[in-house]
């Protein structure tokens, strides 16, 4: 159910690495949690953000959650789709989801983060 390529953040964020940039989002749990998506306020190009900080928010039918970097550096692109759209995320987490590609200030972060097993082992220990 997780994609094995992506390293996962506690928060129930994802990010997919390419060279020194790293596509963002949140995963399947997470979006299965909040239920139907209605609206992401997106970080802005060009922010500086920080590792394990609020860069947005997803609203819900159920509720409003952050959306936190598991990385940090610059936002370089966002997902300008997911304004008209938000659904997507509820649909395609992985794929047509994404929120933001960020160029990594210190690519040694992504180390620290969890592979598929750890986040998939994490989400169990959580229903505890």
């Amino acid at each position: 159910m997780y994609p094995k390529e992506l390293k996962y953040h506690k928060e129930h964020e994802w990010i997919r690495v390419e060279g020194k940039q790293a596509t963002l989002g949140i995963s399947h749990f997470a979006q299965d949690a909040l239920g139907d998506i209605v609206f992401l306020d997106l970080p802005k190009v060009g922010a500086a953000v920080t590792a394990n900080q609020q860069v947005g928010e997803v609203e819900s039918t159920k509720t409003t959650s952050s959306i936190y970097s598991p990385v940090s550096g610059k936002v370089v692109k966002i997902n300008t789709d997911l304004k008209d759209h938000p659904e997507v995320v509820n649909s395609d987490p992985y794929g047509k989801g994404w929120i933001a590609i960020i160029e990594l200030s210190d690519p040694r972060q992504v180390d620290g983060l969890m592979t598929a097993a750890q986040y998939e082992a994490f989400l169990s220990s959580q229903k505890k």
